[in-house]
C-alpha cells in the first residue's frame, strides 16, 4: 500500500488466507500460511480485504481449527508413490464487527462498527498484529473530543494504546460493570469515579453497600467525594453533618402499605382505604398551615408532604372504636369497627423499631416542609466543587435495605422529572452490588417489588431526563433482567458462574456471543468492554485508581501466620452488634 499514513498496511508476508464461507454476521477463511495462524488467538483481529483498496472488514477471531486429510502425492510416477498422505487443513472462523477505510471523503483512517458489505469469496485476510495493530488501535477514542474522552485502560492486544470510551455514551443510556468476587470491580467503579471527578461539575450518587468507598471522600488522601450515611439506630440521638434520614412521608401510598399492610387480611381494602383517606387530609391539613393554597388544589396522596404520624394513629385507632349509630338511635357497631386493629397494630411495631428510626423517628426539622429542598440540594447539588456523593449503606438491615434504596432513588428521579428542562443536569446512580436490592422481579416480595419499580421505571425513561443507571454487582443472572436489558454499555470482569456467563451471553448480539468464552479466563483487572461507547468490543486492562477502595481481598494465609486475634475487639464488635452501631470504642 502506497499511502504511508494509512494505519493498516500489508505485506505478502502477513497474507493468512482467503475467504471461503460468509453468513450474515461471521466468515470462514482457509489458512495458507500456517505460521500466522500458530500466531493469532481468540479475540485476535483480522482485515478482510473490502469492495474497493480502500477498505477493509474487520473482525474478532472466534475459533481456530486445524483437520487432516488424506489424499495422494502430486506427480507420483510409480505405484509404489500412491500411498497416501495427511495434508492438514486450516481454518479460521471470525466474527465480523466494523469496517476500515484509509480514506472516507476528506477523513482518513476511519473506523465504524457494522460491515456496509458483505465479504467475496476468495479475498485475502491478513493478521493485524505487530504495528499495524499499534496503528489500528490508536484509532479508537482518537475521534472523541478532548471532553468526551473516558481513558479506561490500555489494550491486552497492545499495551501501548489507550482503551478510550465515549463518556457521554458510557453514560446515557445506562451501563453495567459485572465480575466475581475478587475480579476487580470496585477499582473500575474507584477509576471511573475518579476520571469523572476531574470534570467542573460531576454529578454521581453511589449507593455504597459496605463502606468501602469511604477512602474517596477522606481528605487525608486528598479524596474527591462528599460522603453520607443513611441513620442507624445509633444516629437517632447523636445526628452527625454527615447522617441521611428519609423521613415517612417520603414514601408514596403503595410503598407504605407494602410495608405495613397485609394483603391476605380479609380487611386489607379497608385498611387501605382509611389508611389513605386521612393521608390526604393530613397532608390537605399541612397545605392550609403552610399558606400553600396552589399546592393544595392539584397534590394527590403522593406527594411528598410532611403530616404527623402520631395524628394518623389516633385517627385510625378512632375508626377502629368508633360505635355506630342504628336507625332508632341506638349504638350499633361502627362501621370500621376493629377492622383496623392489625393494621394499626403493624403500623405501631414499624414505628418502634428502631432499625427504622431513619424513616419513622427522623429529626423534628425533618418533618418542616422546607426540609425536602433543602436535603435534595445536598444530594444533586454541586456540594462545593465535590459532585460525586458516596450514601453508606452498610449499617442498613438487609430486609429494609430495598425500602431505603428505592425511596431514595424514586424521590431524586422524581425531582430531576419535574424540575425545568432547561435547567436539569444529568445525575447518574452508581447502584452497587445491584443484587442485594434489584432482584429478579420473580424473586421479589411486596417491598422489593416497590423499589424494583423505582428503579424500572428509571431504566426505562430516565435518558430522557438526564437520569441514568450505572449498576455493579457480582452475580448478574440475580439482578432484575428487565434493568440489565436497558444498559447498553457493559465492562464484563471475570466471570466463573455459568448462569452468569449466559446473562451476558444474552444482552451481548449474536455475532459477539463467541467473546464470552473468556470472561473465566481474565485475569483480575481485566474486562471486557462491549457497547455503544466503545467502537470495538475489546479485552482491556483497567487502570489502577490512585485513591483504592477498601475493598481489598486479605490475605488469609500470610495474616493467619502473622496476626493475632484481638479478644477486647471481639467484645466491642459485640456490643456493635447489640447496639447497631459502630461506637468509638469498637473502632
Amino acid at each position: 500500500m502506497s499511502d504511508t499514513s494509512a494505519a493498516l498496511q500489508f505485506s505478502e508476508t502477513e497474507l493468512l488466507g482467503k475467504v471461503v464461507s460468509v453468513d450474515t454476521s461471521r466468515v470462514a477463511v482457509d489458512v495458507s500460511n500456517s505460521v500466522l495462524l500458530t500466531r493469532i488467538g481468540i479475540g485476535g483481529l483480522i482485515a478482510i480485504r473490502g469492495s474497493t483498496q480502500h477498505e477493509y472488514l474487520i473482525a474478532i477471531t472466534e475459533r481456530v481449527t486445524r483437520s487432516l486429510r488424506d489424499e495422494l502425492p502430486e506427480d507420483s510416477e510409480s505405484d509404489e508413490d500412491l500411498m497416501l498422505t495427511s495434508v492438514p487443513t486450516d481454518l479460521l472462523r471470525g466474527a465480523l464487527i466494523g469496517t476500515y477505510r484509509t480514506v472516507d471523503g476528506e477523513k482518513k483512517n476511519i473506523f465504524k462498527r457494522g460491515a456496509d458489505s458483505f465479504p467475496q469469496i476468495d479475498r485475502e485476510c491478513y493478521v493485524i498484529e505487530s504495528s499495524n495493530l499499534q496503528r489500528f488501535m490508536g484509532i479508537f477514542g482518537a475521534e472523541y473530543p478532548e471532553n468526551e474522552r473516558l481513558k479506561l485502560g490500555t489494550f491486552v492486544a497492545d499495551r501501548t494504546a489507550e482503551a478510550i470510551a465515549s463518556g457521554d455514551k458510557f453514560f446515557q443510556r445506562h451501563a453495567a460493570i459485572l465480575g466475581s468476587t475478587g475480579s476487580g470491580k470496585s477499582y473500575a467503579v474507584a477509576l471511573i469515579l475518579e476520571r469523572a471527578a476531574k470534570l467542573k461539575y460531576p454529578n454521581i450518587l453511589v449507593f455504597d453497600m459496605h463502606g468501602e468507598y469511604a477512602p474517596l471522600a477522606d481528605d487525608d488522601k486528598n479524596g474527591f467525594a462528599t460522603r453520607f450515611r443513611i441513620a442507624g439506630p445509633g444516629d437517632l440521638k447523636n445526628r452527625g453533618d454527615d447522617v441521611l434520614f428519609l423521613p415517612y412521608w417520603l414514601l408514596n401510598r403503595d410503598e407504605m402499605l407494602s410495608m405495613v399492610l397485609d394483603r391476605s387480611d380479609q380487611n386489607a381494602p379497608n385498611q387501605a382505604s382509611r389508611f389513605t383517606s386521612h393521608v390526604r387530609a393530613l397532608k390537605q391539613k399541612t397545605l392550609e398551615i403552610e399558606g400553600k393554597v396552589d399546592v393544595a388544589r392539584t397534590f394527590t396522596v403522593d406527594s411528598p408532604i410532611p403530616y404527623p404520624i402520631g395524628d394518623l394513629l389516633q385517627r385510625l385507632r378512632a375508626d377502629n372504636t368508633t360505635k355506630g349509630v342504628g336507625q332508632k338511635g341506638q349504638e350499633v357497631k361502627g362501621e370500621w369497627e376493629d377492622k383496623l386493629t392489625r393494621f394499626i397494630s403493624r403500623l405501631e411495631a414499624k414505628l418502634e423499631d428502631r432499625r427504622y428510626g431513619f424513616m419513622f423517628m427522623p429529626p423534628a426539622q425533618a418533618n418542616s416542609y422546607s426540609w425536602l429542598a433543602t436535603q435534595t440540594a445536598r444530594l444533586l447539588g454541586a456540594n462545593d466543587g465535590r459532585g460525586i456523593k458516596i450514601i453508606d449503606f452498610s449499617e442498613v438491615p438487609s430486609d429494609v435495605l430495598p425500602v431505603v434504596t428505592g425511596t431514595l432513588a424514586r424521590m431524586l428521579y422524581d425531582v430531576q422529572f419535574w424540575m425545568a428542562p432547561e435547567k436539569r443536569t444529568p445525575v447518574t446512580l452508581l447502584c452497587d452490588e445491584a443484587h442485594l436490592y434489584l432482584p429478579v422481579r420473580d424473586d421479589a416480595d411486596a417491598v422489593q417489588r416497590q423499589a424494583l419499580g423505582a428503579f424500572e421505571r428509571i431504566a426505562k425513561e430516565g435518558r430522557k431526563y438526564g437520569f441514568s443507571l450505572l449498576v455493579v454487582s457480582q452475580r448478574p443472572s440475580d439482578v432484575s433482567k428487565t434493568i440489565l436489558s436497558q444498559c447498553n454499555n457493559f465492562l464484563a470482569l471475570r466471570l466463573t458462574n455459568d448462569a452468569d456467563q449466559g446473562v451476558i451471553k444474552r444482552l451481548m448480539p449474536d455475532s459477539l456471543a463467541g467473546l464470552t468464552s473468556i470472561l473465566p479466563l481474565l485475569d483480575t483487572g481485566e474486562a471486557l468492554m462491549l457497547g455503544d461507547a466503545v467502537l470495538l468490543p475489546s479485552r482491556i486492562k483497567l487502570d489502577k485508581p490512585v485513591i483504592t477502595p477498601d475493598s481489598a481481598t486479605r490475605d488469609f494465609w500470610k495474616d493467619w501466620g502473622t496476626q493475632e486475634p484481638d479478644n477486647d475487639a471481639i467484645a466491642n464488635a459485640v456490643e456493635s452488634l447489640r447496639s447497631q452501631t459502630r461506637s468509638s470504642s469498637a473502632l
